[in-house]
């Protein structure tokens, strides 16, 4: 059978959407290429939260033809959902298929109704038109002419859709040692500056059978943490019944799978309860890692992104996560540039940073998404100014994570070893990620996949060094 290939752009979630991808083909018989260039099939899974995502895409859709003149090239996920027309006229594309067809994208690709028509071999001038004007009659000389190919676009409203592509995915680099689990798609919140519910629909969570069945044949496949995920992780079971929070779910993947750690990925800032932190630091099978979108330090601009949160509320999740534990990773995003904000503006969002205990920051500048309220604003910030404001919180991060580092010099911490080995003029080292969220190279080879406790002994080019 001729081979497919799938290609994904973005957050988690998007790779979790290519890995189901991946197993509606495999389902179907066909087998993964090894690259682009060897697939029939070639799908560019793609993403649309920032102007810089689309041109990804559509760099990557000439990259495929160029490489593959011969493949059919599908294109989907957000960008496809929120401009199909706009990728369907790029040369090359097959086919259009939004996140409101993904769940059938196999299906529709393999159906037999993609076909590139043939060109037929010649048509008289006479049915041409040249400026408007028909060509003088009987002029019947043969030229020959390429139909144009409008690829079929399969993109309804995201809204009226209930699917959730669900399967685990794996991190390549690491050799398949850490699969990520989504758990819940879809966004109800309407933050001014994002696209994604438009894109992505209404909140929905997988059933809780169903992600206990995940869980336990990635355990009986021998992977020893998963990490769930989802778009609004936090909302997960709120469609499903008054009962169904992630603190209930998280217990029953605890108490009804081995699994030996479990990581949990964004949680919005006002979804950290108090009953989630406590979990959190009291399970030793649940990693110390939280992560909690910030956006912004300023309560004017938080207003204005309609984030459902004041500083005041932001700061005091961070600070008890910090008190329940001390010892734990606490990451944030955080938006420059979005419009409006001022120097006074930015110095609230960079001053709160400072202050708080955060060990990494995910630094992103304002993108205007094409219809979303946000775009509309005026008082846009120069492309300068955002640049200059991202570069200081960015130095400020980097900061704060090599002094978090530090302070585990001499200290024992537990690291899960990746599959990637290398020599740092001082020897072998394995590549490891500690409980805590920290890449470790711990000394010596070791195999992939275990869990251990190593002594820190440095820090070296933005990773711990230590041995058993």
């Amino acid at each position: 059978m001729p081979g497919y290939y799938v290609e994904n752009f973005g957050c988690r979630a998007t790779q979790a959407d290519g890995a189901a991808l991946e197993r509606q083909f495999e389902e179907r018989g066909l087998g993964r290429a090894s690259s682009p260039d060897q697939a029939a099939v070639v799908v560019l899974n793609t993403c649309t939260v920032t102007a810089a995502a689309d041109q990804d895409a559509r760099a990557a859709i000439r990259r495929a033809r160029r490489q593959n003149p011969d493949a059919r090239i599908v294109v989907t996920g957000c960008y496809a959902q929120r401009a199909p027309e706009e990728i369907a006229a790029l040369p090359g594309v097959t086919c259009v298929v939004g996140n409101s067809h993904k769940h059938r994208l196999a299906e529709i690709v393999l159906s037999g109704g993609m076909e590139i028509p043939e060109p037929p071999a010649f048509v008289p001038l006479s049915v041409l038109v040249a400026g408007g004007e028909r060509l003088p009659a009987g002029d019947q000389r043969p030229i020959f002419v390429r139909p144009v190919f409008v690829p079929p676009i399969f993109v309804s409203d995201i809204f009226a859709h209930t699917e959730l592509l669900a399967a685990p995915v794996f991190d390549a680099a690491n050799e398949r040692t850490r699969p990520n689990l989504k758990i819940q798609d879809g966004c109800d919140s309407r933050c001014s500056f994002c696209v994604i519910p438009y894109v992505r629909g209404q909140s929905r969570s997988l059933p809780t059978e169903r992600v206990i069945e995940e869980a336990r044949t990635l355990v009986t496949a021998g992977y020893r943490e998963v990490v769930i995920s989802g778009i609004n992780l936090g909302r997960w079971g709120r469609d499903l019944g008054r009962k169904a929070t992630l603190p209930a779910l998280i217990r029953r993947i605890l108490s009804e799978t081995t699994i030996e750690k479990l990581r949990i990925s964004s949680v919005e800032p006002m979804d950290w309860t108090d009953e989630l932190i406590l979990l959190v630091a009291q399970s030793s099978r649940i990693a110390k890692h939280a992560h909690a979108p910030m956006q912004s330090g300023s309560d004017t601009v938080l207003r204005r992104m309609h984030r459902k949160y004041r500083p005041w509320h932001y700061r005091e999740k961070i600070e008890k996560i910090r008190a329940a534990m001390p010892m734990a990773a606490i990451g944030a995003d955080v938006m420059v540039g979005f419009p409006g904000e001022t120097d006074a503006e930015f110095e609230a969002t960079r001053r709160m940073a400072e202050e708080l205990p955060f060990t990494y920051l995910h630094v992103f500048t304002y993108s205007a998404r094409p219809g979303t309220p946000a775009a509309g604003m005026g008082n846009q910030v120069p492309v300068h100014v955002a640049r200059e404001r991202s570069r200081i919180l960015r130095e400020l991060a980097a900061e704060k994570k090599l002094a978090f580092m530090r302070s585990f010099i001499e200290r024992q911490i537990e690291a899960i070893t990746l599959n990637v080995a290398g020599s740092d003029g001082h020897g072998e080292f394995t590549e490891a990620l500690t409980d805590n969220y920290q890449k470790l190279r711990l000394r010596g080879r070791h195999e992939a996949n275990r869990w251990m406790r190593a002594r820190v002994e440095g820090v070296v080019e933005g990773a711990l060094v230590g041995g058993i």
